[in-house]
């Protein structure tokens, strides 16, 4: 049994992989939702709907995100009507963020939403929201507090950050399942994600670093040299005062982790480090990586 931390679009590469080379009970994936966001009045949780359509086999994987050969009737005609949402939906897409905001509103758990809707999709591996409480990633910059979502979809990341600030109304607690799933696993794997707003959110949870803390734990750097694979990582660490490379990423997971995963390219050096080729520009990198990463598991 392995469980997975993950954001929306380097772990889910990874799992491309892992699917192909684990039996599909067996993999738990507790997914970050600092960046869930409402929109048309309908629930948008963008990392566990990677993660979901990945494990249906109907993930765009051009994108990473959405539905492959959806349709954009809907939004086109709300963009007509003058109301302006700054994501493209899908419809299918925007089918399941109907469905996921009327059972929130109807009293149900996050948690237990995305249950129902796997099992819609078919998916048979536990798939897990970090939390059923509200988080939510903002950046400060010099348009202000601004949604993760506003700056990184709205301005193409490319306005200054000056921080990055989580916001809930309570602090979040890791729900029972995600607490059952890791302390059932025999590893834990830190994907290679954008640590500030992918992982961290997660690590933040109440109960879950005291779970990780009894848990052989492998962490995948999600750069190469001072860049990150995709994705504005390098400003986020810097915002959050981390070094924005793989030397970064170990000191922000600290003392959690037992084996660091770098990339066979990464000029950076991390004491004791293993080197792997972490690029995954396709299908059979990813499968070749999951292998390596569970021959790592299977040492522990």
């Amino acid at each position: 049994m392995i469980t997975f931390l993950s954001g929306g679009t380097g772990t889910p590469k990874l799992l491309r992989g892992v699917q192909k080379v684990m039996d599909r009970h067996e993999i738990s994936v507790v997914v970050n939702t600092a960046e869930d966001i409402w929109i048309s009045g309908n629930h948008i949780s963008p990392d566990v709907d990677t993660v979901m359509y990945l494990f249906a086999g109907v993930l765009n994987t051009d994108t990473w995100w959405g539905i492959r050969n959806d349709t954009f009737t809907t939004h086109d005609e709300i963009i007509n009507m003058g109301h302006g949402e700054f994501i493209a939906i899908g419809d299918r897409d925007r089918a399941v963020h109907i469905a996921r905001g009327n059972m929130l509103r109807e009293g149900m758990r996050l948690t237990n939403v995305t249950r129902t809707l796997c099992d819609r999709f078919g998916v048979r591996e536990n798939v897990l929201p970090m939390s059923d409480t509200d988080v939510t990633t903002r950046v400060k910059t010099e348009l202000g507090l601004i949604h993760y979502q506003e700056y990184w979809i709205r301005s193409k990341g490319q306005i200054r950050i000056e921080k990055v600030v989580r916001c809930s109304k309570t602090p979040p607690e890791s729900s029972e399942e995600v607490i059952q799933a890791v302390e059932a696993s025999d590893v834990v794997v830190i994907g290679p994600s954008n640590p500030i707003t992918s992982i961290t959110p997660i690590l933040e949870c109440g109960g879950l670093k005291d779970a990780l803390m009894e848990k052989f734990v492998i962490a995948i750097s999600p750069f190469i040299g001072n860049a990150p694979v995709s994705g504005p990582a390098a400003a986020l660490m810097e915002a959050s005062g981390f070094e924005p490379t793989s030397a970064g990423t170990a000191k922000c997971y600290q003392d959690l982790v037992d084996l660091f995963v770098q990339d066979i390219r990464d000029p950076v050096e991390v004491k004791d480090s293993i080197r792997l080729d972490t690029l995954m520009t396709g299908e059979e990198k990813s499968i070749e990586l999951a292998k390596n990463v569970l021959s790592l598991a299977k040492r522990t």
